[in-house]
C-alpha cells in the first residue's frame, strides 16, 4: 500500500494539522511516512498545502507531481491540484469554498460539506476533522484510533479535553461525506 496526498487550502483551516495528524496516525500504524508542509508568508488567509505519503515500504521522495488523492478546501487549490490527481483517483473537497466545482470524469470525485457541519456542531475548529473522517471513510488507510493517538500526540496536553469532540467531528465525516 502506498497512498500520496495533497491537502491544501487557506491557512487556519487546519490544513497542516490534518497533514500532520495523518503522518502520526501512519506512524503509529507502523507505516514509512513523509510529510511535507509548503504555506505563503501569512499565517492565516494565505494559502497552504502538506503532501503526506504514507506506504508499507520505504519512501523514495517526498516530492511529487501527482497524487492519488487531493483533498480541496479552497478555489485556488482546486485549480492548482485538481489536474494533478492521477486518474483513477480521488479529490475529496468542501463546496463551501469553491465557486466552480471540479469537472473530471477519469477521477472519483467526492464532496463534505464540513464547514456547514462543523457550523451545526457549534465548533468550526472542528473542520478539519470533519474532512479527516470523510477521507479515511473513502480510504480507510489507518484506523481511528491511531488518528486519535496521533491527535493527541499534535495537540498541547491544554487541549486534550476537546480529543472527545474532535472524535465526533471524525465521525461526523464518516456521515455526511458523499460521491459527487
Amino acid at each position: 500500500m502506498k497512498e500520496e496526498i495533497i491537502i491544501a487550502g487557506f491557512g487556519g483551516q487546519g490544513v497542516l494539522s490534518m497533514g500532520k495528524i495523518l503522518a502520526y496516525a501512519g506512524l503509529i500504524s507502523e507505516k514509512e511516512v513523509t510529510w511535507m508542509p509548503a504555506y505563503g508568508p501569512e499565517q492565516r488567509g494565505g494559502t497552504a498545502n502538506v503532501t503526506v505519503i504514507l506506504s508499507d515500504s520505504k519512501i523514495s521522495s517526498p516530492v511529487l507531481n501527482t497524487f492519488d488523492t487531493a483533498i480541496i478546501l479552497n478555489q485556488q487549490s482546486l485549480q492548482k491540484f485538481e489536474s494533478k490527481v492521477r486518474p483513477g483517483g480521488v479529490l475529496l473537497y468542501d463546496p463551501h469554498g469553491i465557486s466552480s466545482p471540479p469537472t473530471r470524469t477519469d477521477i472519483a470525485i467526492y464532496t463534505i460539506h464540513a464547514m456547514d457541519t462543523a457550523t451545526e456542531m457549534n465548533n468550526t475548529k472542528a473542520f478539519n476533522m470533519i474532512v479527516l473522517g470523510a477521507f479515511l471513510k473513502i480510504k480507510p488507510i489507518v484506523d481511528i484510533q491511531a488518528v486519535l493517538t496521533g491527535l493527541k500526540k499534535s495537540l498541547p496536553e491544554r487541549h486534550h479535553h476537546l480529543i472527545p469532540m474532535n472524535e465526533k467531528a471524525l465521525q461526523k465525516g464518516f456521515d455526511v461525506v458523499q460521491k459527487a
